[in-house]
């Protein structure tokens, strides 16, 4: 890999205003927009100095471990027998997830601003962890914003959290979850907006975060595209990630945009099924979700005839948020990728699979991605191959895990 570490070149996407097609944009109070500009200045700015590339990416390979591998799921796939199932394994990764990716390099981007106080959102608790983390490295004052369901279900995240460090806030309004957290960040923002650098987590808000996220996020498609070629000889036939706000997925896709032959399919939080109405699968369920604004963008939205943002649930902390990022709304449109879902049931089945079949324990978001190539796998020739993004491991999860298998 290259000192020019992020993949820009791929996508003229989005527009100067921030647009995915009809995806994206800004709407936020006008307080925020001088923020937003200097932010898109700022970033645009570093993208043209060889020496932040070079920064970034001495720190991705000698602090978060880049580039991480990829592993051949030799036992799963003998057992279902079809397609080759490989793990782009962003579990390795220091802190355990993706998120360490895009903390590092808004981190950078925040001290190169001259913004030394950071505050940011977590629903999984790795975001939290990750900017937590690059805080510490970068010397900067952290802030995360939680909500306090996420709390109890992410213990072991909160903990490390507070010993990096980082100031825990619990959110205590709606649903105490993803969406709720990111309410409150905003609100830190507008008030503090002279001193502060929000640092969003995922590929949604308004622009530039869904382009500047999946920009430092691309590195995972980057290395994944050149590591499944060398080891198969081959593109792979479908590129699997889960979907919440939509990083790892967005970041492992966008090497692969123009690879016509390569489906692109991001799993959702099925939740307990769509009747139930308790999930977090946006595009799977358009009698509740169409598009709309939420967080300052304009994407698919779970919400009620009058527009008020539905509850959602998933298993899984990091996938239960009523929106998606707008250039997956963008991509499912043009036809370019397509999202299904996995059910609770689904993805905590996939979760003891892998971990048994191949000594790799998951997160549960990531399981959703197991889940799915679980069901393709067997439909698919022999030769053929599944790339999936472990977009994360699962220490995290097992107290959730332990609670669901005990009852």
């Amino acid at each position: 890999m290259t000192d020019m570490y992020i993949q820009t070149d791929l996508s003229d996407l989005p527009d100067e205003r921030g647009y995915f097609g009809e995806f994206g944009g800004r709407f936020v109070p006008e307080t925020i927009i001088p923020a937003l500009d200097e932010l898109e200045a700022a970033y645009a700015e570093a993208m043209a100095d060889p020496a932040f590339h070079r920064e970034l990416s001495h720190l991705q390979r000698t602090y978060t471990g880049r580039p991480t591998p990829i592993s051949y799921a030799r036992r799963l796939s003998e057992a279902l027998g079809g397609a080759r199932i490989y793990l782009k394994r962003e579990d390795l990764a220091h802190t355990g997830a993706h998120k360490i990716n895009n903390a590092l390099g808004q981190g950078l981007l925040a001290k190169r601003m001259g913004k030394r106080r950071i505050i940011a959102e977590t629903g999984a608790g790795q975001h939290g962890v990750g900017t937590a983390t690059a805080m510490a490295l970068l010397g900067l004052e952290c802030h995360v914003y939680m909500g306090t369901v996420d709390i109890r279900r992410q213990q072991p995240n909160v903990f490390r959290m507070k010993l990096l460090g980082a100031e825990v806030i619990p959110v205590t309004s709606g649903s105490r979850t993803l969406k709720d957290a990111i309410n409150e960040a905003m609100r830190d923002w507008v008030t503090n907006v002279e001193t502060t650098f929000y640092l969003l987590g995922s590929a949604l808000g308004p622009h530039p975060y869904p382009k500047m996220v999946r920009d430092f996020q691309s590195v995972i498609g980057a290395e994944a595209r050149e590591q499944i070629q060398t080891l198969t000889g081959q593109l792979p036939e479908a590129c699997i990630a889960c979907v919440g706000g939509g990083s790892n997925a967005i970041g492992l896709f966008h090497a692969f945009r123009d690879d016509e032959n390569t489906e692109l399919i991001g799993v959702e939080a099925g939740g307990r099924g769509i009747e139930s109405s308790e999930h977090a699968a946006r595009f799977a369920d358009l009698d509740i979700s169409r598009p709309g604004i939420l967080h300052g963008t304009r994407s698919f939205v779970m919400q009620n005839e009058d527009g008020q943002i539905m509850k959602t649930h998933s298993v899984s902390a990091g996938l239960d948020y009523p929106s998606v990022g707008p250039e997956h709304a963008h991509l499912r449109q043009l036809e370019r990728a397509y999202y299904t879902m996995a059910t609770d049931e689904e993805a905590l089945e996939a979760f003891q699979v892998l971990s048994k079949m191949e000594g790799i324990i998951p997160a549960l978001e990531s399981a959703h991605a197991v889940a799915e190539a679980i069901k393709r796998a067997p439909t698919m020739p022999r030769d053929s191959v599944l790339l999936v993004n472990l977009s994360g491991r699962g220490d995290k999860d097992l107290d959730t895990v332990i609670g669901l298998l005990d009852d």
